[in-house]
């Protein structure tokens, strides 16, 4: 692989798609350009104000700031998020759906084996904050429930 004409084939990309960053992984090799300045994605930074003009820029700040009665689900593991057991079935749970202490509520992929993820906390799905098939991180939110019971 000739580094030098792949670097300047990722930015070639970037430039045609005005992307911020690029990253490609090929064996043991991690190549990353990021546009110099910034600290995140471009793109969704541009983006939120669009979606306050659509009327979803409440979103960003219930993120931010959950009220007390929202306990989040969190990933317990790096992995792919999937919201059903296969790619025909129904999803475990939507937005609004009541649920209870050890139901699953999803499946995070790692290392090729599928663990279900069960819910600690009883109440209702009030925000599903990761799209189907989204890698997610360690620690990272996947639900916020509406407890009343919430301490």
């Amino acid at each position: 692989m000739n580094l030098r004409k792949k670097i300047r084939e990722m930015v070639a990309i970037m430039r045609e798609e005005e992307l911020a960053e690029i990253e490609v992984r090929r064996w043991f090799t991690t190549v990353r350009v990021r546009l110099p300045g910034l600290d995140g994605p471009a793109p969704l930074s541009q983006s939120r104000p669009a979606e306050e003009r659509s009327g979803q820029g409440d979103r960003p700040e219930v993120e931010a700031k959950p009220p007390a009665n929202l306990i989040p689900i969190k990933s317990p593991m790096v992995g792919t998020f999937y919201r059903a057991p296969a790619p025909d079935a129904d999803p475990y749970v939507e937005e609004n759906s009541p649920i209870t202490v050890g139901q699953t509520v999803c499946i995070v992929e790692a290392m090729k084996l599928m663990n279900e993820i069960e819910s600690e906390v009883e109440g209702r799905i009030a925000r599903i904050l990761v799209e189907n098939a989204q890698p997610v991180e360690y620690g990272q939110t996947l639900f916020l429930v509406e407890s009343d019971t919430a301490a």
